[in-house]
């Protein structure tokens, strides 16, 4: 039987790249449903009906695991269930799996939000904050620091093979000029993320929406992400 699409609501950003890149890699059909989280398209109830944390992305498969529709949310959940689904980019020993689940699990916990926090307050803050900068730059460093002395010794992020964790991690890298970082002073990790950006299901993934996503720049698109907005009782 073909494979139904799945529906993803997303939006251009780094945790909406993971979900079209894994997509693009393992062959997987697809609609992609814009979510524009700088007009307020997360917080309509239909988007919140899938998604209760208001975040992007989410998908609707119409063939679940039992054969019915799955709506999931989470980008990481997302992953490891197209992973299973898929039987592709996740190892199939247990001592694998938690390998890979570890470094994804540092990507959800520190890498995105260390650097969706250097970003804030290097580029979208209201006012610069020395003290902010600072910090979360050096965690951005410190970051890196790990992910290219792991590279130091294995091929990917996880181990010999390309996994979802690598595919997690990759997206947040693109922005690195933002993030006050000199790719050149993490010669591993370079290495590795100029192998990943030539995949060319990489290159397609990274392209899903990207002509839609504009700079944040008016005051409305700054509340509904960042102001009063974002934290009104739904």
């Amino acid at each position: 039987m073909p494979q139904a699409p799945i529906d993803v609501y997303t939006w251009p950003t780094p945790n909406g790249h993971k979900v079209h890149i894994m997509l693009e890699e393992c062959g997987l059909p697809y609609v992609a449903h814009p979510i524009d989280i700088g007009k307020g398209d997360q917080f309509g109830p239909d988007f919140l009906a899938i998604s209760p944390n208001n975040k992007i992305p989410a998908i609707v498969d119409p063939q679940g695991p039992d054969g019915q529709p799955i709506s999931l949310f989470e980008s990481g959940a997302i992953l490891v269930y197209l992973a299973g689904k898929t039987g592709r980019f996740m190892p199939t020993t247990d001592r694998g799996r938690f390998d890979v689940l570890q470094w994804l699990m540092f990507q959800m916990g520190g890498v995105g939000p260390m650097l969706g926090q250097a970003h804030h307050f290097r580029l979208y803050a209201p006012e610069k904050l020395p003290y902010a900068i600072e910090r979360y730059t050096n965690e951005a460093r410190r970051l890196y620091g790990v992910i290219d002395r792991q590279l130091a010794q294995s091929a990917f992020i996880a181990g010999p093979d390309y996994s979802i964790a690598d595919i997690a991690i990759f997206p947040w890298l693109r922005s690195w000029e933002n993030q006050g970082i000199v790719l050149s002073d993490f010669p591993h990790l370079q290495a590795w993320f100029e192998g990943i950006a030539a995949r060319p299901a990489v290159q397609r993934g990274v392209k899903v929406l990207a002509d839609r996503r504009k700079p944040i720049t008016d005051d409305k698109a700054r509340d509904i992400l960042f102001g009063k907005s974002q934290y009104a009782k739904r």
